[in-house]
């Protein structure tokens, strides 16, 4: 089978696509013939060798919409079963853009009824780091949110998911996106002025750091994005980063939501998996607005 990958880090010409074998599934394990797989920034950055794993052969890809192949023992998952899922690891031989993809069975939900699978292909990765975000919050409905990066594919479901709980969500974005975050459920828009100490909360998907910090009131709480790499706390704010982990059965929440039309799935474009160095230099030259998806 056909595979993205790469063997040396670099710019959007690192990644080369080659021949190799098709993995096997285990136990509780499914092979997911791959229909479409969305490019995110973290494969950019496995790319350019962030995560390291110098001198090993790298896949790449985490979302994947597609059919159920085949079944290792001990899974309730069956062959022909139309399906999504997170492929979840920054270091591994093999990812989503591929034919084929072995996950773990716990890790897949169905796929919705009501989009096709380039859309599917873009709401596992970032619709569990927004909804997992928001449980790091921990907000109740009469809290005050804002959300930076609004525009971006975690941010706009994270207005999304905020919005459908009942949260007053204010959306930093740049100036030309106000119509479609508040599309999105925002309830206010900003596209940079914010007075200090002005929320009860920040979910920072810009990954702005300390000057999101600021935004927050005292004794508020902070949710960044990327592990670990929260700033710290003052004045009595809590910080935290979520770790996105798959989660099948959460996977199914969100697969429900987008079926009601509660969340918005957005392709910027598509390219053949032969494409994906392509695909990455489009990423490169930002201002994407969505998900880039591959379709082997």
């Amino acid at each position: 089978m056909r595979a993205a990958v790469v063997s040396s880090f670099g710019g959007p010409e690192a990644v080369e696509v080659v021949e190799t074998g098709v993995p096997e599934p285990g136990a509780r394990q499914v092979r997911i013939k791959v229909a479409a797989a969305a490019l995110n920034p973290v494969d950019a950055g496995v790319r350019s060798g962030v995560f390291g794993g110098a001198g090993k052969r790298i896949g790449l890809g985490w979302d994947v919409a597609g059919t159920v192949d085949a079944t290792g023992v001990a899974t309730a998952w069956s062959v022909g079963d139309e399906v999504v899922a997170l492929d979840y690891g920054v270091v591994k031989p093999l990812g989503t853009h591929a034919e084929y993809v072995v996950v773990d069975t716990d890790a897949v939900a169905k796929a919705p009824a009501t989009v096709g699978a380039v859309h599917a292909a873009t709401l596992p990765l970032n619709a569990l780091t927004a909804v997992q975000a928001l449980d790091l919050l921990g907000l109740t409905p009469e809290r005050s949110l804002l959300v930076t990066g609004a525009a971006g594919a975690v941010g706009g479901y994270a207005v999304q998911l905020a919005a459908h709980r009942g949260i007053s969500v204010t959306a930093l974005a740049r100036k030309d996106d106000e119509d479609l975050v508040r599309s999105l459920g925002a309830a206010h828009f900003t596209a940079g002025e914010v007075e200090p100490a002005s929320f009860d909360a920040v979910l920072d998907a810009a990954v702005l750091g300390g000057a999101a910090l600021e935004w927050v009131r005292d004794g508020g709480v902070f949710a960044g994005v990327i592990p670990q790499a929260q700033p710290a706390s003052v004045r009595g704010v809590r910080t935290g980063a979520v770790e996105v982990s798959a989660d099948g059965a959460r996977l199914a929440e969100l697969v429900r939501l987008v079926d009601e039309g509660v969340l918005t799935l957005r392709v910027a474009g598509t390219y053949a998996l032969d494409e994906a160095a392509k695909a990455h230099a489009r990423l490169a030259e930002g201002g994407v607005r969505g998900r880039l998806v591959l379709v082997p």
